[in-house]
């Protein structure tokens, strides 16, 4: 039985656990010291079929990550307020704009078909499908776009992870060599370490002489008391161009966010620009809101590369270590499908070109 370690309990390494832990053939151990975590404060949407990018790779990885997470929440019986296809309206603000958008939808639909239903929605219908909305907006709606809570989806996977005889450890960690990791005073030995550590993975390799070029990205969110109204936990997310995103979540509960800060890096200080600023977009959606419907804050630290692209693979050099950095925004729709692939590698190599770029473009051997 060959023994594994995981290293970053985020989305990546609690869905690598999930799917490691129903072979016979390995021997789990994940370590987390849960410091600034990405996916714990992230409340996120997967609908990547309209996104701006011109990265065809990630665009591929994102499609594919959608539907592999559709299909994760079925077969682990998620709940509806850790996994929902509530489905998500994207506006824009000229009719040329929302031509060129719902043509985009159409044409990506034929090799995406977990998009659903695609329909061009008016002001009057997205304020009927979301109450909240005051603003005067147009867009596209898209039904299969889906929701997530991502500390509810790693907590559900580790829990059922666990349950499989995977365990799961709360420590710092340290790299030895590429088969040997030191905690709380200990050398353990292991056949495969996958490193999913975020931006941590730039210190986990330092002592192997690595150097990773990616990066940490503070964001920080908003959760608002709003008046429920009917079905509002299975309504659909607005993604409003040129603000932030507004997601009702029922209960009278609205989650707006998350912001992008490439200078803070590690510091998980909730601040008060951050709150104004995301206050402020959300008041040009419902201008009802206020200071006082302040709930809750979220903060965490997501990872990024030079080109905004996830990379992952094995180690350059190493037959034992295996890596996934860079995620960035898209980290809770990428990053279970980037779990599944690396995975893959401990059964056969396989290429990912048509996922990314050569894992050489963000990890070197120094000198």
């Amino acid at each position: 039985m060959k023994k594994i370690a995981i290293i970053g309990g985020g989305i990546v390494g609690a869905t690598a656990a999930y799917l490691l832990s129903k072979q016979a053939d390995y021997s789990v151990c994940l370590f987390d010291d849960e410091q600034g975590q990405a996916t714990k404060a992230a409340a996120g949407i997967i609908s990547p079929w309209l996104s701006k990018r011109r990265n065809q790779r990630w665009y591929t990885l994102a499609k594919d990550g959608a539907v592999f997470i559709s299909q994760l929440a079925k077969e682990t019986h998620m709940q509806s307020d850790t996994y929902i296809q509530s489905g998500t309206i994207i506006t824009r603000k000229s009719k040329e704009s929302l031509d060129e958008l719902e043509s985009l939808a159409q044409d990506r639909k034929k090799e995406a078909p977990l998009m659903g239903k695609i329909k061009r929605v008016t002001s009057d219908e997205i304020k009927q499908k979301i109450p909240l909305v005051t603003a005067n907006l147009q867009g596209i709606y898209v039904s299969g776009g889906a929701r997530i809570d991502g500390q509810k989806f790693v907590t559900h996977l580790l829990r059922l992870s666990e349950q499989n005889g995977v365990q799961v450890k709360h420590e710092k960690v340290a790299l030895v060599d590429d088969q040997t990791i030191q905690f709380n005073g200990h050398l353990v030995h292991f056949d495969d370490i996958f490193l999913c550590a975020g931006h941590g993975i730039n210190d986990l390799l330092a002592p192997l002489n690595y150097e990773v070029k990616v990066y940490p990205q503070k964001g920080q969110l908003i959760e608002l008391r709003v008046p429920a109204y009917p079905d509002d936990r299975v309504s659909p997310v607005l993604m409003p161009e040129s603000e932030k995103d507004f997601m009702p979540v029922g209960n009278g509960q609205l989650i707006i966010g998350a912001t992008h800060e490439n200078g803070p890096g590690t510091d998980l200080t909730f601040t008060q620009e951050a709150f104004q600023e995301l206050l402020a977009s959300a008041q040009r959606i419902d201008n009802h809101l206020s200071e006082n419907d302040l709930v809750a804050n979220r903060v965490g630290t997501r990872s990024f590369s030079d080109d905004f692209s996830p990379f992952f693979g094995r180690l350059p050099g190493s037959k034992h270590i295996l890596v996934a950095s860079g995620l960035g925004s898209s980290g809770l729709t990428t990053g279970p499908i980037v779990a599944k692939l690396v995975t893959s590698l401990l059964e056969h190599d396989d290429g990912f070109s048509n996922y990314q770029k050569p894992i050489t473009t963000y990890i070197s051997k120094k000198g």
